[in-house]
């Protein structure tokens, strides 16, 4: 079957937008072409600086031909309704329709259209300058005379469409005054010439001929590849920066790997000021020492192009700017230094951290208040936990923070190495933003623990006191990275933390809210979020959310809280319950509560009462009865003792021994008696078996 080659030909396409635009591109024709009755074997994009290519493999010659009927009016209709349909159908009379009978509506009109398929080609002509019409680009603009709107003067369009082997056939079609054809250009530089292609695998062999690496994937291959022969050859070793790669095999063609070095005297300012310098402004790797670790006065570049000298000049003028910008650096770092850190903070109370959660100095205040509250339950010195808390923020009103954002924390943490500051309270200015994502690690030092909790802790009680809440697909406040934080240094930490009274407590610092509802919805989106984090591990959500709203929103009624449990006890409640319902013991309790439950939710709509309250030991008839009373009485008070010394094993145990009797009551007895006392006593036994297992869980939300 045919292939189809698409090339949109143009100037230097941003580097950031082009694994999108292929990606856009790929779905755009594929899907028109499904809608189309087209459907393809195989579709390949790639993307270059200055070219957007798709091959299509396997399309049809042609449209598949379609009959359809067109029912219409019952027989003895209207005259316009007649008229109506016939037009509709594309009948010249009543003669080429059919009637249909039908015993209980009557005969109908239908009309049976055949629809013959129209050659792929002339499909594409169709779909093809719609797709560049329409194409999505991020930012766009127009030039010359012309309409065409495109993220950079598009040049030329290669379509071609044929069998592998033959000679393709160009599809024919126009976009702004740029025809389609079967001609393209290579490397600006090395082999701007035209080239004719024809199929795909063709298009790559003559692109490779005219140095151009048409796949990004190989490019950035070549890149690394090269990179790290280049530092292992000089004695080095890469520094790899994936995002860095991707950029680099975004800006050139035909990727030629250099090495450059700068003065070892820029090395006395931070390897990371270094690294952040040469790659923001050059987009430059750095290469280490393996022997020490640290950063060696050498880079390496990415030319698009082989220059006659070997890349001496490119060199050399890569030198320049680095030199530059490193001595604007070393300029900003040292300036730094002569400022201490607890002497910017006054400039905090001028910055606005949120116009309803007050200025930075507030918040760094705020955030001060709940690490010194936090310390003694994580173990940590609470007056280093009092000084990191004070300076954790100062390094924002630094120069080298100025220029490079991402490195704040880490400056702060030489910074306060290099006033003497404990090595406790420098870590903890870099740690207290961790962890900021999956990947990321998480801090262990106590005092950084403190300061980090009390950081995202008082981001997330401050958002949600002023209703402030992620919604959807929106979270601009990054709040649920922040909620995952909270999760994974607790967890990860092992940390017994009640977060009920601690967000109480902090949530009193900001005025006209509602605390309860601020606490309460707070700890069900932290269920939420451990619901993500633990399901991301392999749990079962539903026993996450049946342990965390027993352990946690059920028990919450009022300030006062001692049985509220904290998302370690939730965790291992979660384990020990997941262990359980893998038993026959555990399989066959849950359906017995379930069916207790269902049987008690009827009946109690049916009544419109409820059926909650002692049992009445003079009303039970039945042995089952007398066996399953006792049962409930012992397992719940077990698994309760149980819960309270955190064995959540032995609570899972004491609720297996009320599986038999469970079991027994269902088949022996029958709960609906006729004397309605008995019939309610029954009922609140139903009660009793779910009250004993929300000693553990609330079996209700558990699936199965």
């Amino acid at each position: 079957m045919p292939d189809l080659l698409l090339e949109l030909f143009s100037e230097e396409i941003p580097a950031r937008m082009q694994a999108r635009a292929a990606e856009d591109l790929k779905k755009m024709v594929t899907d028109r072409l499904v809608d189309a009755g087209l459907v393809y074997e195989g579709a390949t994009a790639l993307v270059t600086p200055r070219r957007l290519a798709l091959a299509v493999q396997g399309i049809p010659v042609r449209q598949p031909d379609l009959r359809e009927e067109k029912k219409g009016p019952r027989v003895g209709a209207p005259e316009k309704a007649v008229e109506g349909f016939l037009k509709s159908a594309g009948l010249a009379s009543l003669d080429q329709a059919t009637v249909q009978k039908d015993p209980k509506k009557g005969d109908f009109y239908v009309a049976l259209i055949e629809k013959p398929g129209r050659p792929a080609i002339d499909v594409l002509a169709e779909i093809l300058p719609l797709v560049v019409r329409t194409f999505p680009w991020p930012k766009s603009m127009r030039w010359g005379t012309g309409r065409l709107t495109w993220v950079r003067p598009l040049h030329s369009i290669v379509a071609t469409f044929g069998p592998e082997t033959e000679d393709p056939d160009v599809v024919p079609f126009t976009v702004d005054h740029i025809t389609a054809g079967d001609t393209t250009r290579g490397h600006r530089f090395l082999a701007p010439d035209v080239i004719r292609v024809k199929h795909f695998d063709d298009y790559v062999q003559k692109l490779e001929g005219a140095k151009v690496v048409a796949d990004p994937a190989r490019r950035r291959d070549i890149v690394l590849h090269e990179a790290r022969q280049l530092a292992f050859a000089q004695g080095f070793e890469l520094v790899e920066d994936q995002g860095l790669l991707d950029e680099v095999a975004g800006l050139v063609e035909w990727p030629v790997v250099l090495m450059g070095s700068f003065d070892p005297a820029f090395l006395k300012i931070p390897d990371e000021v270094i690294r952040a310098t040469i790659r923001a402004n050059q987009k430059c790797f750095v290469v280490r020492d393996p022997k020490t670790g640290k950063l060696a006065p050498r880079f390496i570049l990415v030319s698009n192009t082989e220059a006659v000298d070997g890349g001496a000049a490119i060199v050399a003028g890569n030198e320049r700017v680095i030199r530059a910008r490193l001595a604007d650096a070393k300029f900003f770092y040292e300036t730094d230094l002569k400022t201490r850190l607890e002497d910017r903070l006054p400039k905090f109370s001028q910055i606005v951290f949120h116009e309803k959660l007050g200025t930075q100095a507030e918040r760094i205040a705020r955030i001060g208040l709940l690490a010194v509250e936090l310390a003694p339950l994580v173990g940590a010195d609470v007056e280093k936990v009092r000084r990191a808390a004070q300076l954790c923020k100062a390094d924002l009103l630094t120069e080298v923070v100025g220029e490079f954002p991402e490195l704040q924390g880490l400056m702060g943490k030489y910074y306060a190495l290099a006033q003497g500051e404990d090595s406790s309270v420098a870590a903890a200015c870099e740690e207290h933003y961790k962890p900021q994502g999956p990947a990321d690690r998480v801090p262990t030092d106590p005092v950084s623990i403190a300061v980090a909790l009390a950081d995202k802790l008082d981001t997330l009680v401050g958002f949600w006191a002023i209703d402030e809440k992620p919604t959807g697909s929106k979270d601009p406040y990054a709040l649920r990275r922040a909620a995952l934080g909270v999760i994974r240094i607790v967890l990860e930490n092992g940390l017994r933390l009640d977060m009920t009274p601690i967000l109480i407590k902090h949530s009193d610092l900001f005025a006209n809210h509602n605390w309860a509802s601020t606490v309460f919805d707070l700890l069900d989106f932290l269920g939420e979020r451990l619901k993500v984090q633990l399901r991301e591990q392999g749990a079962r959500p539903d026993l996450v959310d049946a342990v965390f709203r027993q352990g946690i929103r059920a028990e919450v009624q009022m300030p006062g809280m001692e049985n509220v449990r904290d998302l370690l006890l939730i965790v291992r409640r979660v384990e020990a319950l997941a262990k359980f319902l893998d038993t026959e013991d555990g399989k066959n309790l849950l359906a017995g509560v379930k069916r207790a439950t269902n049987i008690l939710r009827i009946e109690e709509k049916r009544d419109d009462t409820r059926y909650t309250g002692a049992v009445d030991a003079g009303l039970l008839r039945d042995a089952e009865e007398w066996q399953l009373f006792r049962a409930i009485e012992a397992a719940q008070g077990e698994a309760e003792a149980a819960v309270a010394r955190e064995d959540f094993s032995a609570a899972m145990r004491a609720m297996a021994t009320l599986r038999p009797h469970v079991d027994a009551f269902f088949e022996r007895v029958t709960v609906n008696a006729d004397e309605a006392p008995v019939r309610a006593n029954r009922l609140r036994l139903l009660d009793g078996i779910r009250a004993a297992t929300l000693a553990v869980a609330d079996f209700s939300r558990i699936e199965g």
